[in-house]
């Protein structure tokens, strides 16, 4: 079936395209009853703009980018659906890209979003990116970036984040409050400014508050990774572990699941998560929330402020609060 065009519609009616095009967009010169014999014909043939073609005259869509490592993480799952409600609210529509982690590929997305000439970008760092010149060439197309959850260590980026130094110092005065002395932390890539702010939190919140804590400290790259570090580690009978994701969470559930550990009886275990896979555990983990849906809300703020003229740059961080569940 062959679209239906502007020229199509002069021709039925007998009018030049530019009076079709203006009566489309509702222009004060053409008068109503032109106005409607052109929409009803619109309507009736399905006709439909060329987007593209006004993209190429405005030099921008009203489409966002959202760059993440993978859709299938229920953290980024929940940012998307809040990002996306709020696209909606403000006639906005979203081209979601997933990085696999991977530096080249985070770069081919962002060439992508340039010639598709979105209006602005949420990006989610892959773990060894240290280079943004790509996003330096949206900044000067004047396409905002606001980065979210792994986000740059330099301070000239507009960065939302999840409250890390919060989070990590609330898990472990959750762990103190029980009086546990034994403690294997585990945390994700050591290079990540994420993994930073919750490793010095967790250490000085356990430094601080007892002498007598013997912590562990340990980084893992994998569920894998963790479940095989934790199948060494639960020999010595830690009193408690921490786990710094969801990841890592479900790696060191399943070597407490193989040993058959009685938790919270043989083994307490806290962990930072978006909320869903703790409880999928039974009894469930106490948590400390870090909301992928409340980041996602506060990106969308943060990107319509860029929009408006705020040349501010600025780090805003949700809040964190202990969920206790019975793994405690």
């Amino acid at each position: 079936m062959t679209s239906t065009t502007l020229k199509k519609i002069a021709e039925v009616l007998g009018l030049s395209i530019s009076t079709i095009s203006r009566a489309l967009k509702n222009h004060p010169d053409i008068s109503d009853k032109t106005k409607q014999k052109i929409v009803e014909l619109a309507n009736a043939l399905e006709y439909e703009p060329n987007v593209n073609a006004i993209h190429l005259r405005n030099k921008s869509n009203n489409v966002f980018g959202i760059i993440v490592p993978s859709i299938s993480n229920y953290f980024y799952d929940s940012f998307i659906a809040a990002v996306e409600e709020e696209s909606r609210k403000n006639n906005y529509s979203l081209m979601i890209l997933q990085s696999g982690d991977k530096t080249d590929a985070e770069i081919q997305n962002i060439k992508l979003c340039r010639q598709n000439r979105i209006t602005g970008l949420f990006s989610c760092l892959s773990t060894d990116t240290k280079n943004y010149e790509a996003y330096s060439k949206l900044k000067e197309l004047n396409i905002p970036v606001i980065f979210f959850d792994k986000v740059p260590e330099e301070g000239n980026f507009n960065k939302v984040t999840v409250g890390d130094t919060l989070a990590a110092t609330l898990a472990a005065k959750a762990i103190l409050s029980k009086n546990k002395k034994n403690i294997l932390a585990f945390f994700g890539n050591e290079n990540l400014s994420i993994t930073k702010k919750r490793v010095a939190a967790f250490k000085q919140t356990c430094n601080e508050n007892s002498e007598e804590i013997k912590l562990k400290i340990l980084h893992v790259s994998s569920s894998l990774e963790a479940e095989n570090m934790a199948d060494k580690l639960l020999l010595k009978k830690p009193d408690a572990i921490f786990c710094m994701s969801d990841e890592i969470l479900t790696g060191v559930m399943k070597s407490v699941l193989k040993k058959r550990l009685n938790i919270p009886y043989d083994l307490s275990i806290i962990a930072i998560s978006n909320g869903y896979i703790p409880k999928l555990y039974y009894p469930e983990i106490t948590y400390v929330e870090t909301s992928g849906y409340k980041l996602g809300k506060l990106a969308f703020s943060s990107m319509l402020a860029c929009l408006n003229g705020s040349t501010f740059i600025q780090e805003i961080a949700a809040d964190s609060i202990l969920v206790e569940g019975g793994s405690m």
